[in-house]
């Protein structure tokens, strides 16, 4: 092998990066990870957006499938200081009629709530839940045989339907709007294939692991991820910006933790006709509009278990939930978005000043939008807390092209890595034998536009690397 700086370069911290860092220097390789910002963390990251003293999550900020991710379970993440936080509600729909719909840590709990849709649930999730060692590391991994077909298969007709077909199995307005809440994190319309499989991951998830805080804030997740790479030996640059492969020291092999746009402005111009005519017909989905605030209190919600979740949903019932998702994708701007919701520090008193409070809410828009969605949110949130807004102490808003010159993996918003529809399900971000693979040898993508997919667990990272390792150097050594 001849001698290069690096074995392997990782352009990108987010925690893919930092994933497909780790996985190779885990192997004995000499790693360099460079990042444009000065911080690590990608979506990760947690900043002091509106006084000094409150701590806001710019993207990421509930993980449910942190603490499920094979790779971070393996990792020594508590020794490099990292705490999760589990609220013993995950999370809470409240509806226009006074009643919430709750999705608690416990399966049994969460099904006693829904009344008579209890068997329902029962029957949708506890199967999930039962096989959830086995399945999730299929469901997080590029298309292959699984290892148990069976079983994957029942998960696969239930996770291929429109959300809209699932929710026909609930007889409830409080069951049917849980499911909307939970489909929505697709970030597409509810009617389109594909759209339960996220909703039912997401509440496995929480019966398994709940739905964890980071203490201190996601960027706590990143720096321990951080911290353990460099402990192993591997090497961080920050403050680097990558606009050419010839910015970058020799390496055997490159990862990129970014999309496909980008890939092609760095290094279009080594691959394949037919590779850059893939990537250049990449989809990217419905961007977000994002608020945070900093609170002179809690959010005074109308229901007391909604005053107890890390999440909230907000869109009352599922004809709601699913008209605002439509209106989006097909570029309106809804009068009642759907809102998603998080209120950190309720669990984590290191996120403000005591007594204060910090919260974080977004909505979806359509991709590249830059209307103001603040009042439109705000108002969303004063539909269930009332007088919300007179415990404002102070705001910060992100439209989709902030959110995009903040992460430029962040697409007119997208915050997903690419749309995750039927189209682009197997298909990410090319049809390819192996999709972290580029057509130019030694040229690897491992964002959150390769499968699995959108989500902070790291596992498109990690394949990524695991098929370089394959690629580059193990015959080699």
């Amino acid at each position: 092998m001849p001698k290069t700086d690096y074995d392997a370069i990782v352009v990108g911290s987010g925690p893919n990066g930092l994933a497909a860092a780790i996985t190779l220097q885990q192997k004995g390789l000499a790693v360099l990870i460079v990042e444009a910002k000065d911080t690590i963390g990608g979506g990760l990251r947690t900043a002091e957006l509106t006084l000094p003293g409150f701590q806001h999550d710019i993207c990421s900020a509930i993980h449910p499938l942190a603490v499920a991710s094979p790779l971070f379970n393996s990792l020594p993440l508590h020794e490099h200081g990292l705490t999760f936080i589990q609220p013993k509600i995950a999370a809470v729909h409240p509806l226009d009629n006074g009643k919430s719909s709750i999705l608690c840590n416990s399966l049994e709990e969460t099904a006693n709530y829904l009344g008579i849709d209890k068997e329902n649930y029962l029957n949708l999730i506890e199967p999930i839940t039962k096989q959830w060692d086995v399945l999730l590391p299929e469901l997080l991994a590029p298309l292959h045989f699984p290892k148990d077909p069976i079983n994957f298969a029942k998960f696969g007709t239930k996770a291929f339907q429109p959300a809209t077909w699932i929710a026909n199995k609930f007889e409830t307005r409080e069951a049917k709007a849980l499911w909307a809440g939970m489909a929505a994190h697709s970030i597409q319309p509810l009617n389109n294939l594909t759209t339960s499989a996220i909703g039912l991951v997401l509440m496995a998830a929480a019966h398994k692991h709940g739905w964890s805080i980071p203490k201190g804030g996601s960027q706590s997740l990143a720096n321990a991820l951080a911290s353990y790479f460099v402990s192993i030996g591997g090497k961080i640059e920050t403050d680097f910006l990558v606009k050419s492969l010839n910015q970058l020291p020799s390496a055997q092999a490159i990862l990129f933790d970014i999309t496909p746009r980008q890939l092609l402005k760095i290094a279009g111009h080594r691959f394949s006709n037919i590779y850059k005519w893939q990537l250049e017909k990449y989809r990217y989905g419905m961007g977000v509009f994002k608020v945070d605030w900093a609170l002179d209190g809690e959010i005074p919600f109308i229901s007391e278990q909604a005053r107890e979740a890390g999440t909230l949903h907000l869109g009352n019932t599922f004809a709601e939930i699913a008209t605002s998702e439509l209106a989006t994708s097909q570029g309106k701007h809804p009068e009642n978005p759907f809102v998603l919701l998080a209120q950190q520090s309720v669990f984590d008193d290191t996120r403000s000043p005591k007594g204060k409070h910090v919260a974080w809410g977004y909505c979806h828009v359509p991709n590249g939008s830059t209307k103001d969605m603040t009042d439109a949110i705000e108002k969303q949130v004063e539909r269930f807390a009332p007088r919300f807004r007179e415990r404002i102490l102070a705001k910060h808003t992100f439209n989709t092209a902030q959110l995009e010159e903040y992460n430029p993996n962040y697409i007119g918003g997208d915050i997903n890595g690419g749309i995750i529809d039927l189209g682009q399900l197997f298909t990410r971000p090319a049809l390819r034998f192996s999709p972290y693979r580029t057509s130019e040898k030694g040229l690897y993508i491992c964002s959150s536009s390769t499968p699995p997919g959108g989500g902070v667990h790291g596992m498109c990272g990690f394949h990524a690397a695991q098929r370089a390792w394959k690629d580059v150097f193990l015959n080699k050594l």
